[in-house]
């Protein structure tokens, strides 16, 4: 992005999370807990303080606890909420004025195929990207008047260490074992199975940030293709077998 003559502002927890980055007059890094609602504010004044406007924002702010719903704490469910939700809310929530009165600008929010495709043990991480997926497609329609695009990225498998088995809660109990388990091992036990170059995956959301007629929802990966497409299936066919039910509450 940098050797194509863009301005970035990039941001981490922790500043030195971003050192590997060159240093460059086009590039300011920050440090910036997603989770706080001001920090997301002052992120965002700063960009626009040091380049004078703002173009694209990315949230790709990511948490995963995995384990089943009925064991999972409160607050280690409320803590994926805050971090996947509530982080890509509270920076959009942030930018907004921004590209409103620019009457331009791109939110790109990045999900997971996990949205459309639910997986046993992800209850918390996969509720919350879903909810992602929601705001995207309800803030699309409402700032598209004035010039802002919204897109929702949901990739398929990456090969980040993100996704391997040490997610998996250590206590997990011998009930949940063959539906959390044994899929959250099978699936996510070794990144290098996942489909997904990151790099590649980093390339296609830069191509969609140059799009006028963005899609609102983009599957990433010939993985999050095949399952999202089929997921979709799925709801369909469940919906057309219930039809009958489902009308039945109509007035006559």
């Amino acid at each position: 992005m940098l050797d194509s003559g863009e301005k970035l502002v990039a941001t981490a927890r922790s500043a030195k999370d971003l050192a590997f980055l060159p240093a460059s007059e086009r590039l300011r890094t920050l440090a910036l807990d997603v989770t706080d609602p001001a920090a997301a504010r002052a992120a965002v004044k700063e960009a626009v303080s040091y380049f004078g406007r703002l173009d694209v924002v990315v949230n790709n702010a990511g948490f995963i606890r995995a384990d089943s719903v009925e064991d999972q704490p409160e607050e280690e469910f409320r803590r994926q909420l805050e971090i996947n939700f509530f982080g890509a809310y509270h920076l959009a929530h942030a930018a907004l004025p921004t590209l409103h009165a620019q009457r331009s600008g791109h939110l790109i929010f990045v999900s997971s195929i996990g949205a459309r495709k639910h997986t046993p043990g992800l209850g918390a991480y996969q509720s919350a990207k879903a909810a992602v997926g929601a705001l995207s497609e309800v803030l699309a329609k409402e700032v598209a008047p004035f010039g802002v695009r919204v897109t929702c990225v949901e990739p398929g498998g990456m090969r980040t260490d993100m996704f391997d088995a040490s997610m998996l809660s250590e206590s997990l109990k011998p009930d949940y074992e063959p539906t959390v388990g044994t899929v959250i091992r099978g699936a996510f036990g070794d990144p290098q199975r996942a489909t997904s170059d990151p790099k590649r995956v980093a390339q296609a959301i830069l191509r969609v940030a140059q799009e006028q007629e963005p899609p609102v929802r983009l599957l990433l990966g010939s993985d999050a293709f095949r399952m999202g497409t089929a997921a979709l299936a799925v709801r369909l066919e469940e919906d057309e077998r219930w039809k009958d039910l489902s009308i039945s509450t109509d007035y006559r």
